[in-house]
């Protein structure tokens, strides 16, 4: 009987040794996993409040309503896992929309504009990166330097809203694609967010430069000790950003019909709220593209509830803020608890 006691016993440490391995090497995932299990008690309790929650026309507009937050999270993931922060994509996304708006309506072909649109997000992006590296200012600076830059650059582009008439744009979101019997439907705009999921997705976890930012955001003084290009890569990840602020203004253009000064502001930080709550450590180091793209997700159903409701848009702002403050102290307990097993 003491035999098998032991025996026992053994099998039994040896079962919680190799869960604590496993929940050790797969704890960046819990966070992810806990903003799936929030989404789906959204969607399963707005399905039992209203009885007509989950249908084909309402989740297919969560891609249409949030493609262009879900392309600056993207962005926003590749900085904030280098241990920094970008303040200016909203701003950015406003003034490379206006100024898209304003030459389209001078009559420049869409094949340049687009192009011209990037390429400023871009150059804005390169802008923040430098100041942050080259001039030591600190990322939150920097950034909120650009945001107001790009802001004040939008209304010298106009002070009023210009309505986009160019077919192409529009076609990116009034085009409605079958993708299932009955009302499921995807936009260009829908494909085009997935498809910078998918490119974020696969340069962080299958290029150099992707395993760089990881180990930027892990300790930045040990990627320089092992010869890792940290200065070029912390800069490139603004640019990702600039990229994505851009393409997004493109979105958000042709979402809206119109470009406005005022366009995205606030988006910074509801970006930022997104990818944390998709698991991202605001420390840097430990993220997902994936995940950024259900904290999208979560952020979109629950503007979407409060819509149902008939309720004040504030609620929105104040579940973001709640679900935020959650999941920082999650991060926190995650972060203490792997520095107590390293020790």
């Amino acid at each position: 009987m003491t035999g098998l006691t032991v025996a026992g016993e053994t099998r039994a440490a040896s079962a919680v040794g190799s869960m604590r391995r496993f929940t050790s090497r797969r704890v960046t995932w819990i966070p992810v996993l806990a903003a799936v299990t929030i989404l789906l008690l959204l969607l399963v309790g707005a399905q039992l409040y209203f009885g007509n929650f989950f249908t084909p026309r309402v989740l297919s507009s969560l891609l249409l309503d949030n493609a262009y937050l879900l392309i600056l999270a993207v962005g926003m993931t590749f900085v904030i896992l280098t241990g920094g922060i970008d303040l200016s994509v909203g701003a950015v996304m406003a003034f490379t929309g206006m100024l898209g708006a304003s030459l389209l309506r001078d009559g420049l072909p869409t094949a340049v504009v687009i192009p011209l649109m990037l390429a400023i997000g871009a150059g804005m992006g390169l802008a923040v990166g430098v100041l942050v590296h080259y001039f030591d200012v600190q990322p939150f600076i920097a950034s909120l330097a650009a945001m107001f830059a790009a802001r004040g650059l939008a209304f010298m582009v106009s002070l009023s809203s210009i309505k986009v008439e160019d077919p192409a744009i529009l076609w990116l979101q009034s085009t409605r694609l079958q993708v299932a019997p009955g009302s499921w439907y995807i936009t260009p705009t829908g494909i085009l967010a997935l498809l910078v999921v998918l490119v974020g997705a696969l340069v962080l976890h299958f290029t150099r430069f992707g395993r760089t930012i990881y180990a930027i955001g892990g300790s930045e003084q040990s990627a320089r000790l092992m010869g890792l290009p940290v200065v070029r890569t912390k800069i490139l990840a603004y640019v990702v950003s600039g990229v994505c602020a851009g393409l997004a203004g493109v979105v958000f253009t042709a979402y809206t019909g119109a470009s406005y000064p005022l366009n995205g502001i606030g988006t910074e930080l509801d970006t930022i709220a997104a990818v944390v709550i998709g698991g991202t450590l605001l420390t840097g180091g430990s993220g997902f593209v994936v995940g950024s793209m259900i904290g999208v997700f979560v952020y979109g159903t629950i503007k979407t509830v409060i819509s149902f409701l008939g309720a004040d848009q504030s609620w929105t702002r104040i579940s973001i803020g709640a679900l935020l403050l959650l999941f920082v102290v999650v991060q926190r307990i995650i972060v203490a608890r792997s520095a107590a097993q390293r020790r």
